[in-house]
């Protein structure tokens, strides 16, 4: 019992610390400011090259964007990009400036993909947090086997989810092969989940995304020896409950089910589950499997996703 009121009182503060490290300024350009000017700004354009667009916006009673574009000084992706900060959609522009290819909504958000992705947002909100009398839960993302495409989904419905109004924490709780750091361009730090509950947390633990102002990301850190014996313990279920005050949103990438029990204890402690499959690669056996396993809890299955790819 000692062990884990120190634990949680440690939990907090470090919580508390990693929040004041990673607390960023919201203010990506805002809706003060026109598009011209963001496109001057991300294009570097000089006065002369500005006075053209401008005149030829005049002339031909077009958008300042569209007359960029029609002189070859901004590309159309340009435009949709000025138009995302100004309304604060954030996205990335370019791959390039860190985001891994699999983050769809974050690199490509007008494309068919991701808009699937927010179409499975709202389905998420109307399921989980449209009920104000309910506790709030965190979302764990189940799946059956490695390679259904569980930490795609996970990591691409936190940044959907981070692009609405307030913050969302993804958590990487799949310590058997954990992939969120690699996605998210984070080193594999010696600090992590694992650290927190085995004790040995100390500060910045939680990392924001750089570019998506509202997504931070918790990793695993050391894969440990015991990974189900560490989401077993009390101290995980309470640190879910510290972070859901903290975060509007959480989502918990867990490990596959044919790794061992950790999916299921982990979607318990977390409330809710979205469950994974793959298209001519799961089995129907194994999906019953985790249905089952996750019933014998309180733990709401909130949907199933088919991966096509």
């Amino acid at each position: 019992m000692n062990y884990f009121r120190e634990s949680k009182h440690a939990d907090s503060q470090l919580m508390d610390s990693a929040f004041a490290e990673t607390e960023i300024a919201r203010d990506v350009g805002g809706s003060d400011r026109s598009i011209g000017d963001i496109i001057k700004q991300a294009n570097n354009l000089s006065p002369d090259q500005i006075e053209n667009i401008l005149k030829y916006q005049r002339d031909n009673g077009v958008r300042f964007g569209e007359a960029a574009v029609a002189l070859g000084m901004a590309s159309s992706d340009d435009v949709l990009w000025a138009l995302a900060q100004q309304f604060h959609y954030p996205y990335s522009q370019d791959s390039a400036q860190g985001f891994h290819p699999d983050l769809v909504v974050a690199n490509k958000p007008f494309t068919d993909q991701a808009e699937a992705f927010r179409t499975m947002r709202s389905h998420l909100i109307m399921k989980l947090y449209s009920h104000n009398d309910q506790p709030r839960q965190a979302l764990s993302v189940l799946s059956a086997d490695s390679g259904d495409g569980k930490s795609y989904f996970a990591a691409n419905i936190a940044v959907a989810f981070s692009q609405l109004s307030g913050r969302t924490l993804l958590i990487d709780a799949d310590m058997r092969n954990p992939r969120q750091h690699e996605i998210f361009g984070l080193q594999q730090h010696a600090v992590g989940l694992s650290s927190i509950l085995s004790g040995r947390a100390t500060s910045q633990v939680i990392h924001h995304v750089q570019h998506l102002p509202s997504l931070y990301v918790l990793p695993v850190g050391v894969v440990p020896p015991n990974p189900l014996e560490l989401v077993e313990r009390p101290a995980f279920g309470m640190l879910v409950r510290e972070l859901l005050t903290k975060f509007d949103r959480v989502i918990v990438d867990t490990p596959a089910a044919s790794k061992g029990a950790d999916g299921a204890v982990i979607a318990a402690k977390c409330g809710a589950a979205v469950l994974m499959a793959r298209r001519d690669h799961s089995r129907l056996t194994a999906l019953q499997n985790i249905v089952h396993t996750v019933g014998l809890g309180r733990t709401q299955i909130v949907g199933a996703i088919l991966n096509e790819f």
